[in-house]
């Protein structure tokens, strides 16, 4: 069974978990502003290279040194290719067709690939009560996947393009995340670990950018330049050290329940600033997927 976390586990968990979960309320909106000139992955691409640029100078002001074994850059590059190529990529298209915070309701079930992928891999249990609680927050979702088909002036194939781009997302990220759980992983320092991934990640980034949409284009309008340094800074080289660092202190599955509360408030900015609809439907998908997470998340044993 998942063991009680401690007074200091608590305390140390604290910080950078609010930190995170309301940083990353806001990127989902953010996002938006960053498609439209710019392919998405060149903006994913931008993102990363700033994000990789500061993770680098922080990692050099905490005199940590960036040289990492070759079995650890291979671990960086696995976590740059899933965590900052893949999943990015996957989840700026996903914008182009359902709204953000759509995007980040359907992101809130990372926890089920998260608890499943670490039973597989790192042997960790799964218990009847969060397998149940996915079950209702996967119905949930269909319930809202149901409303925007009918609700919204757009076909199934743009909205199931939508939510089969973000499933790849979250599945892509599930893998980065159990991945900071393996032994290997936790052994490698943080900071020069997510140097690695991130310049990695955008070198991968910039290669399938320019292979499928040509030269890199850039948008200098101070609030694309203003985006792109907010979420490869703020969203980026601050919030992944911590939440990569609650990982490694409580488990994939408890970190995930900033899943939870991050798409509350980005349907609530989604509404304000995208003019987002709500019916009795889609209230009903929304809170029987959130409903169905707390219950998953408040199983004795989601996957310590």
């Amino acid at each position: 069974m998942e063991a009680p976390l401690t007074p200091a586990q608590q305390a140390r968990s604290l910080v950078p978990f609010v930190t995170v979960t309301l940083i990353w309320s806001s990127t989902w909106l953010v996002i938006t502003g960053q498609l439209g000139h710019v392919p998405p992955s060149w903006s994913v691409t931008y993102r990363f290279v700033v994000a990789g640029i500061a993770m680098v100078a922080y990692a050099l002001v905490r005199r940590e040194s960036l040289w990492l074994t070759p079995r650890q850059i291979g671990l960086a590059a696995l976590v740059g290719a899933f965590q900052f190529a893949i999943n990015f990529n996957m989840l700026y298209r996903a914008e182009q067709y359902i709204a953000s915070g759509l995007v980040a309701l359907l992101f809130a079930l990372l926890i089920v690939p998260n608890a499943v992928l670490a039973r597989v891999f790192l042997k960790q249990q799964v218990s009847l009560r969060f397998l149940i609680g996915s079950v209702i927050a996967i119905g949930g979702v269909a319930i809202l996947f149901a409303h925007e088909v009918e609700g919204r002036d757009v076909d199934a194939g743009t909205v199931s393009m939508g939510v089969g781009l973000t499933l790849v997302s979250v599945l892509s990220a599930s893998i980065a995340n159990v991945m900071q759980a393996a032994p290997a992983v936790r052994a490698a320092p943080l900071a020069p670990m997510l140097s690695w991934a991130m310049m990695i990640g955008a070198a991968g980034c910039a290669a399938y950018a320019w292979a499928t949409t040509g030269a890199p284009v850039f948008d200098w309008r101070p609030s694309y330049v203003l985006g792109v340094l907010y979420l490869g800074v703020a969203a980026s080289t601050l919030t992944f050290p911590l939440y990569f660092g609650v990982i490694r202190a409580i488990g994939p599955a408890r970190a995930a329940y900033s899943s939870v509360l991050i798409p509350i408030v980005a349907m609530a900015l989604s509404t304000l600033f995208e003019g987002y609809r709500w019916s009795f439907q889609s209230g009903l998908g929304c809170v029987l997927t959130l409903a169905g997470l707390v219950v998953a998340l408040r199983a004795r044993s989601p996957a310590a």
